[in-house]
């Protein structure tokens, strides 16, 4: 992100390039020392523009860092602002750093996972919690792997809740993650005999919020390049409160939706809009400064 769009015009005339850039790399440094975790780019440039607006030094910062005493660590996690918390690990983006709160927030039961259309297990969104944190639960993804605890299984929206009795999964369990590309939606609605409570999902951020749609079924439809997949973030919340679950929050490369079961949510948390939780692609190419995300497809998603 160019350091133009987030440093005021006023003290970037004060301050060389060359001293912001190493100004930010000592502030993300001393961030994650003081607070456990890798920040992103709105906690970096909170303190950076404190930094530079001579708010306190570089050298004051790690007692400002002190979680006790941080006022915008303590504001983010009581707002529930999942995006404050983003970090990679093993994931494909910050969902480790999300999983991790949401957790840190709510308690765990079991600490059993599952999740589908995880590739290979290398990036993915539960590896973390498998191998640093102690977790159990399920992989499983549609093509052959030579990780056993992968299982090899095409899901689909008739086999899903068999699948689970398969694999032995908890009626009651703590996460679930759906990445097949295609099918998400459906997968998660049919699932009737299984109750997670968190469910991480794939969203279309192509559509708009405002729009409630879906790709039509077809349990052999697989993602074929554009933007034809998935499910909008309204449809998706549409859904989750009916089972139930609030959405929290998306992860900043508009990829993942996060739901909550609805009385885990902490009572002082003020709730936000789909709209406002949404986010727009960060993937893709570039036009004019905006990610463009897939390219488009002829194929018309349905209302529901």
């Amino acid at each position: 992100m160019h350091f133009k769009k987030l440093i005021p015009a006023k003290i970037r005339k004060e301050y060389s390039l060359r001293i912001i850039n190493k100004l930010k790399k000592n502030v993300k440094i001393l961030f994650e020392k003081n607070i456990g975790f890798e920040p992103n780019d709105d906690a970096i440039n909170y303190y950076l523009n404190r930094i530079l607006n001579k708010e306190f030094s570089l050298n004051e910062l790690p007692k400002i860092l002190n979680p006790k005493k941080s006022s915008y660590y303590n504001e983010a996690r009581e707002q529930f602002n999942i995006n404050f918390f983003e970090r990679k690990i093993f994931s494909q983006f910050g969902e480790d750093g999300i999983i991790d709160f949401i957790f840190s927030q709510i308690g765990t039961t079991n600490k059993f996972f599952v999740e589908f259309g995880v590739e290979d297990g290398s990036t993915c969104n539960t590896r973390y919690l498998l191998e640093r944190k102690s977790w159990s639960g399920l992989m499983m993804d549609k093509r052959n792997n030579e990780h056993t605890q992968i299982k090899n299984e095409f899901i689909t929206a008739e086999n899903i809740n068999e699948l689970f009795a398969k694999y032995n999964v908890p009626k009651y369990f703590d996460l679930l993650s759906i990445d097949i590309d295609f099918n998400d939606y459906w997968v998660w609605k049919a699932l009737t005999k299984y109750f997670p409570r968190v469910v991480v999902i794939e969203y279309n951020s192509s559509i708009l919020p405002t729009e409630s749609k879906v790709v039509q079924y077809d349990p052999n439809g697989r993602w074929d390049g554009t933007n034809y997949f998935g499910a909008s973030i309204l449809a998706l919340s549409n859904l989750g409160l009916s089972k139930g679950y609030t959405l929290v929050g998306c992860s900043q490369h508009g990829v993942n939706a996060f739901f909550v079961k609805k009385e885990l949510i902490p009572k002082h948390v003020k709730l936000k809009t789909v709209a406002e939780l949404y986010r727009p692609a960060q993937y893709g190419m570039l036009k004019n400064g905006k990610y463009l995300g897939h390219p488009l497809s002829d194929k018309k998603m349905i209302e529901i």
